[in-house]
């Protein structure tokens, strides 16, 4: 009986062994699902929308390919398009009922758009536009933004009606640099590669893939998108563990069914009593059923090692998560359920018209893409530090602070010895407020970044206000400034949320952000005389101290020691930096200042006075005479404000600073 179990045991391991390994072999589905595109166009662009990115779950591997360079980025949509404005692209978009990529050239659809404009307004009469209303569906179910079709060129003389064409040329354009995506900050990530390019993603749904070239010659035109598939074998797992069990059972049976065959060996009746006959037996009888006993059982200790060793291949191969089930339930959340309040549209006595889609804000960058941005910053300002030119510095620098680095510059060609500008500090930043934006502010987009440059708590963090004017323009620093020893920054929003750019003339702080310079240059020259005085909280704020009344004093003391027969006047207008002022989370903002504080030096004895020879007054204007009218001396300052909101106990708090010469001249 041990046997036919041992028979069925074999059999139904069989069974599930085989069954285990067709779930991992024959009957396995596919891994992945690919989709492709190709194109014809002439177009420097192709823009993979967002709905052909989501085509189907799970993170998409992209790769395009192309004869040439291969450029590929991603980033919101909002983004992509206006970095393209108007230029002519394909858009790749997805046809869920064919399963397919469907490649759209912009010029087309604004080709047939107007081509079925023309037809409804000829077919208008009867009332019925039958092929102009169809083609028009079918273009305006894939925006783009607006293009400028291509130029047609103008009819021959000689036939009135064929348009001219250029022989055609097999050499590639030559690259604009102006339409070259590479390198622009409003991308999350790019890269590029000769001729094909491949990158695994998992981007939200508001995230687009731009392909290009160098901006001028065609895109590449052959793109694959690619989705991982489930083929996952949760029972291949447990047939193949099972059926092995199974076996080992059908060997113990086997093996227990030889050992009892031979306990049991031998006649079962009663021999009659007496000698056995001496004669000799034959030759099958003296070997014996012991010794074909014993080669039974070497031979099943030979079979029994085939299970030793495939239970262990079986266990290795079904070791992997996909062969077994998963229980893994998700995580029970206990938070009630909430929806977002409607957004009331406001009232309209049209009752065609369409109800307005209230605006999306979103940061301007991400963490990630700004930690790119500013290494990108800080590469670019140490090598125009270093090179001592303003014209590279112009590359991420703009407002007051590239007019600080300039004069800066100036000076040290001739004085080596001077301090160098606020360094751009090459660590990740510690902070980064970012603007909350809905497409393209008239402003641009501005971004708050502090960065520490050393653990030292002596060595104070950088402040720099970023601006991006255009799409096609980077981030630029137009404030760069030291943080106070001291510097209480109040709490803002985290930068996955960003905080709103206030109007210069908001009336809901204790002063409008366009005041604040004005206010505080009238405390640095009158101090506590200063109508505004009380407004602006004096607890250390160094800047008075060097800049405010005592610091005057103090350098028309050492002028009279040096200069007895001249005069020293001071006069502070505010400068041409812009006025920004992002939200805090307590209904406050940080605003932006700049200050031109002017010493003007005159004789008194009707004599004539220059600059000290050595002095950066001399090195910045290049005047090195004497002069009866008199010399002077234009420090530009900038400067971020805390301001409190309306009704505050608080006052204005000076949290940053950074002051130097940005002119000198003889007195006009």
């Amino acid at each position: 009986m041990r046997f036919v179990f041992a028979i069925l045991a074999f059999a139904a391991a069989a069974v599930m062994i085989g069954f285990g390994v067709a779930q991992r072999t024959v009957f396995l589905e596919p891994d992945r699902v690919s989709l492709t595109s190709t194109t014809e166009s002439d177009a420097a662009y192709v823009v993979v929308e967002p709905g052909a990115l989501a085509a189907h779950p799970g993170k998409q591997t992209l790769t395009a390919a192309g004869t040439d360079l291969v450029f590929l980025a991603y980033g919101r949509l909002s983004d992509v398009e206006s970095w393209i404005g108007d230029a002519p692209y394909v858009s790749v978009t997805h046809d869920a009922k064919t399963d397919e990529l469907v490649a759209t050239d912009s010029r087309e659809v604004e080709d047939d758009g107007a081509d079925d404009g023309t037809d409804g307004e000829a077919d208008s009469g009867d009332g019925t536009a039958d092929d102009g209303e169809e083609a028009t569906t079918d273009a305006t179910s894939r925006p783009s933004p607006s293009v400028t079709p291509a130029p047609t060129a103008e009819p021959t003389p000689a036939t009135g009606d064929a348009p001219a064409t250029a022989p055609a040329t097999d050499e590639p354009l030559e690259a604009d640099p102006a339409n070259s995506p590479v390198g622009s900050d409003l991308w999350l990530d790019e890269l590029s590669g000769e001729r094909t390019v491949t990158t695994t993603i998992d981007v939200p749904d508001d995230i687009a893939v731009l392909i290009a070239s160098d901006g001028t010659n065609p895109a590449p035109s052959r793109l694959t998108l690619t989705w991982p598939l489930d083929n996952a074998t949760p029972w291949a797992g447990p047939l193949l563990l099972g059926g092995g069990i199974l076996f080992l059972v059908g060997i113990a049976l086997v093996i227990s069914g030889f050992l009892h065959h031979r306990r049991s060996r031998g006649p079962r009746r009663n021999l009659p009593k007496g000698r056995a006959g001496s004669g000799p037996k034959p030759a099958e009888l003296r070997r014996g059923p012991i010794g074909g006993g014993r080669r039974a059982i070497g031979r099943s200790k030979r079979v029994a090692l085939v299970p030793v060793l495939l239970l262990p291949a079986l266990a290795l191969t079904a070791c992997s998560p996909d062969y077994w089930p998963s229980f893994d339930q998700p995580p029970a959340t206990t938070a009630p359920a909430t929806t977002a309040p409607p957004v009331e549209p406001a009232p309209t006595d049209d009752p065609d018209a369409d109800e307005p889609v209230p605006e999306t804000l979103v940061p301007a960058v991400t963490v990630p893409q700004m930690e790119r941005i500013m290494a990108r910053v800080a590469e670019s300002a140490a090598t125009a530090d270093q090179a001592l030119d303003g014209d590279l510095a112009d590359e991420r620098f703009a407002g007051p602070a590239l007019e600080a680095r300039r004069a800066n510059y100036a000076i040290r060609k001739t004085l080596p010895d001077q301090p160098g500008p606020v360094p751009v500090p090459a660590t990740a930043p510690t902070l980064i407020l970012p603007q909350q934006v809905a497409g393209w502010p008239a402003t641009g987009r501005t971004v708050l970044v502090i960065e520490r440059a050393s653990d030292d708590p002596t060595v104070a963090p950088t402040a720099m206000y970023l601006q991006q004017a255009s799409p096609r323009e980077n981030y630029k620093v137009v404030y760069a400034m030291a943080l106070a020893p001291d510097a209480d920054v109040p709490e803002v929003a985290p930068a996955s949320i960003g905080a709103p750019l206030i109007s210069p003339e908001f009336k809901g702080l204790l002063m409008q952000p366009n005041q604040v310079a004005a206010a505080y240059a009238d405390v640095l020259l009158k101090g506590d005389e200063s109508a505004y005085a009380a407004m602006f909280d004096p607890t250390g704020d160094l800047l008075r101290e060097q800049l405010g009344v005592a610091g005057q004093q103090s350098i028309r003391a050492e002028l009279q020691v040096a200069s007895p027969t001249a005069d020293i006047a001071f006069s502070n207008v505010v400068g041409d930096g812009p006025t920004i002022a992002l939200a805090t989370n307590d209904s406050g903002a940080l605003v932006t200042a700049t200050i031109e504080q002017t010493e003007k030096v005159t004789p008194n004895d009707g004599g004539t006075i220059g600059f000290q020879e050595g002095a950066p007054g001399a090195a910045l204007s290049g005047f090195t005479g004497k002069s009866a009218k008199g010399v002077q001396r234009i420090i530009g300052i900038q400067m971020v404000f805390y301001v409190p909101a309306v009704g505050s106990d608080e006052q204005i708090r000076l949290l940053g600073w950074s002051e130097g010469l940005v002119g000198a001249s003889e007195v006009p």
